[in-house]
């Protein structure tokens, strides 16, 4: 049977939502100190305009994180609009909406450039191409954008392959943390 994105995504689904609950607070916290180590690299140089995803309950939690981030940088979150989103800046109160997600009210502001962007993942290719949930939203998001921003793909649990099976179109990351592993694109 060839592997494609579409098979691996499956199985990446069903690998991370079968993962053991037993030490999912322990897993969250390998995965915020790497983040956290990450970033830390970049906060010195200047404030940073940051893109953080509000995860899902089988999605890593990098909730420590963004707080920590907040208190020194601009934080942004998605807003769903359409078939993609946009960046609204990190401010309470939540409210949940399509496809149970919390969001930030939206802004009037239009915001395109970010310096960093942490963005979940089901699975990554050999590539470090992002396999995500199948709507593409990120992929539309990240086209619209001036400039690249240095990408963190953050996973719960580890589901890579080495076979190329990404289009051209998806996103890659500069760094894929996971609680188990962390791989860095060569170059």
């Amino acid at each position: 049977m060839t592997l494609t994105k579409n098979s691996f995504r499956q199985i990446c689904l069903k690998k991370i939502k079968k993962s053991s609950r037993h030490n999912k607070f322990y897993k969250n916290y390998l995965i915020n100190s790497a983040l956290l180590k990450e970033l830390e690299q970049f906060s010195s140089k200047k404030k940073l305009k940051i893109l953080f995803f509000y995860p899902l309950p089988y999605e890593a939690n990098i909730l420590k994180s963004l707080k920590i981030m907040r208190e020194k940088h601009d934080v942004f979150v998605p807003f769903m609009q359409g078939e993609s989103f946009k960046m609204v800046p990190f401010r309470l109160p939540l409210k949940k909406k399509k496809f149970g997600i919390l969001e930030a009210g939206n802004t009037i502001r239009n915001n395109n450039k970010i310096d960093i962007a942490i963005v979940p993942a089901v699975g990554v290719d050999g590539n470090l191409q992002r396999i995500g949930f199948g709507k593409g939203m990120y992929d539309r998001f990240f086209a619209k954008l001036k400039e690249k921003p240095y990408t963190i793909f953050v996973q719960p649990k580890l589901c890579h392959t080495n076979k190329l099976i990404c289009d051209t179109y998806d996103v890659s990351c500069d760094v894929l943390i996971t609680p188990s592993k962390i791989m860095r694109k060569l170059g």
